[in-house]
């Protein structure tokens, strides 16, 4: 039987988020729960109940296409039983690289990653700190690490060990079929909320994640 997986939401491709074109994958659900996290909308239990064999065959068509897949959230070690899964029967596509991104450190994840031995090729690991600068490329804050676990991470992510250049600075624009916009990638300090506040001066009606952290750190769904 599949594990079961709260998910987020599911897009290819993404192109902010690790090389080539990506299938991006975001876990829906965070115990940790950083300061000033843009995507607060992950962090509670949500509304998309699935299975891990549901998301590879709606995913299937996009495997053909990727060059990568980047696996974030919410916080996908919150599921260890859907993320060993999925990384396992992603293995039918070694041309794919993984990159995962977790907010737990590299030395709380070390039991977890003895179990995806080999499955991970490279992740970036760490709270979000608001407090730190944001100088190097993938990350929001500069205390999270990049660790490159396979020959193919250390290939396809070694150029990225490296700060922040200006063609770096990219984000990918998506729309929901709810109609609900949203981005991936690793946004400015403040550049959301500067959106919010500019769209809202011309009329418009919106909310960003960061409105509803309140809310979803005492556990409440998210909208």
């Amino acid at each position: 039987m599949s594990a079961k997986l709260n998910l987020s939401r599911v897009h290819f491709p993404v192109t902010a988020l690790g090389p080539g074109r990506r299938l991006g994958i975001w876990f829906q659900g965070c115990s940790i729960r950083c300061e000033g996290c843009i995507s607060a909308d992950t962090w509670g239990p949500g509304r998309h109940s699935t299975t891990v064999a549901q998301l590879l065959e709606y995913a299937e068509p996009w495997l053909e296409e990727a060059s990568g897949i980047t696996i974030s959230g919410g916080e996908p070690f919150d599921q260890p039983d859907a993320l060993i899964e999925l990384l396992t029967e992603l293995t039918r596509h070694p041309d794919l690289d993984i990159l995962i991104y977790s907010g737990y450190s590299i030395e709380q994840l070390t039991p977890s990653l003895k179990r995806t031995h080999g499955l991970i090729d490279a992740l970036i690991s760490d709270p979000f700190d608001q407090q730190k600068p944001q100088s190097m490329v993938l990350r929001g804050s500069d205390n999270q690490r990049l660790t490159l676990l396979t020959v193919l991470g250390r290939e396809r992510f070694m150029a990225f060990e490296r700060p922040l250049q200006p063609e770096d600075k990219t984000l990918d624009l998506m729309l929901d079929e709810d109609g609900t916009v949203w981005m991936a990638g690793i946004p400015r300090r403040d550049d959301l909320t500067r959106l919010r506040d500019l769209l809202r001066e011309q009329g418009h009606q919106l909310q960003i994640s960061a409105d509803t952290a309140a809310h979803t750190s005492h556990g409440a769904p998210t909208t």
